[in-house]
């Protein structure tokens, strides 16, 4: 009986490990955000917004918004760098 119950809790932790990975998996998969390095790096190598779009899986109107100044705070390199007054 003990057996049977430890193979029935170890079926169960193994579905619900399958069903959150499932989980998880799908909403990575989706388009609602575009890497804008990536886009960045590819439109930098000669690729319009069309192909990168393909490439990604995106609209190129998301693409496009990646066109659009930083937002992070790491604007350029040289901004760290402080100036020589």
């Amino acid at each position: 009986m003990v057996d049977a119950f430890r193979k029935l809790g170890m079926a169960s932790a193994l579905g619900t490990l399958l069903l959150a990975g499932g989980v998880s998996g799908c909403s990575s998969m989706s388009a609602d955000r575009v890497d804008c390095n990536i886009v960045k790096l590819q439109t930098e190598s000669g690729r319009s917004d069309a192909e990168i779009a393909s490439a990604v899986g995106a609209s190129v109107e998301d693409v496009a918004k990646c066109h659009g100044p930083e937002t992070s705070g790491n604007k350029t390199s040289g901004d760290s760098i402080p100036s020589p007054n």
